[in-house]
């Protein structure tokens, strides 16, 4: 009922995306492109949540958490990618009021999610760098499940606070959205009434997460580095600081993609290249994430080895 009433307070049952302002030649070219990236995002989250399920020797912290960042990579593209697929195809490119705030809801509760999680996978590296006799105590599986938990809490919690706020705004009948998706930014910028509250609160929410994430990863990498470099050898501090490599590439690539969007107020007046940026983080990241992991890592390589011989023995 509180819905129906925001709706037809608002004026608009749907929102028309503009999506990318190209020539209709390059819509199927676009199409495909994108569904090139989506696939290969399937096909190395699946395959990455599938061999560390599979393979005993995967059954580590590390590893519980690598999995559930797969799982994230490949739910909030999913939020994203089949909408934008189908977009390509249609005439008009429509999305009803609710399907909006469902879109945005779930994308928002993802990518909140993964942001905490990567903090979380920081804190394993330093657990396992740092106090390496403590680690089973400190990273057992009770509290790795807690650690998850807690890290869908918080993205649950800016989730709804987003949401709540961002479609009690008006829009007087204006639907149309300069994006290719449902996002806070666009749809602030079509609202008829002052959305300076709305402004604040995603600058200051979005900066209060990315600050105390990025302030728990580099506490645990300042850690890390202090150990590391006590190692008496340079293979030993390399082999070490090895198992951080993929982490790190992971969280650069993810934290200035979302400062761009959402911690600098300037984001907002600038859609096409929120646009660009927004391909990066909603389509390219989640692609790219189990690659790095797999590529860098020779635990997943021998893993799927092993797996792959398993079958081939089988046979």
């Amino acid at each position: 009922m509180k819905n129906e009433l925001n709706r037809n307070y608002s004026g608009v049952t749907e929102f028309i995306l503009l999506g990318f302002r190209t020539p209709p030649q390059l819509q199927a070219l676009l199409f495909l492109l994108f569904l090139m990236i989506y696939m290969v995002t399937v096909v190395g989250n699946v395959s990455m949540i599938v061999v560390i399920k599979m393979d005993s020797k995967l059954q580590t912290p590390m590893y519980f958490f690598l999995r559930n960042l797969s799982y994230l990579d490949l739910c909030y593209s999913t939020v994203i990618a089949p909408k934008t697929l189908a977009d390509f195809l249609a005439n008009e490119k429509k999305i009803s009021y609710n399907g909006c705030a469902t879109q945005f809801f779930f994308f928002a509760l993802f990518v909140t999610t993964e942001g905490f999680l990567l903090a979380v996978m920081a804190f394993d590296r330093f657990s396992a760098i740092c106090s390496p006799l403590l680690y089973p105590v400190h990273m057992s599986q009770k509290v790795c499940v807690r650690l998850v938990t807690g890290s869908y809490i918080c993205g649950c919690i800016n989730s709804i606070v987003q949401t709540g706020l961002t479609f009690s705004l008006r829009f007087c009948g204006e639907n149309r959205l300069d994006h290719f998706f449902c996002d806070v930014p666009a749809l602030i910028k079509i609202s008829c009434v002052d959305t300076s509250v709305n402004e604040a609160v995603l600058f200051i929410l979005s900066a209060l997460i990315i600050i105390c994430t990025t302030t728990a990863i580099l506490v645990s990498y300042a850690y890390i580095l202090s150990t590391v470099l006590k190692i008496p050898t340079t293979h030993g501090r390399s082999k070490t600081f090895s198992t951080c490599g993929s982490h790190i590439a992971v969280v650069s690539l993810f934290y200035r993609s979302v400062f761009f969007m959402y911690a600098q107020p300037g984001a907002i007046y600038t859609p096409e290249k929120s646009k660009i940026v927004a391909v990066f983080y909603t389509l390219i990241i989640p692609m790219l994430n189990p690659l790095i992991y797999s590529l860098r890592n020779k635990d997943v390589k021998d893993a799927v080895k092993r797996i792959l011989c398993g079958k081939c023995s089988s046979q």
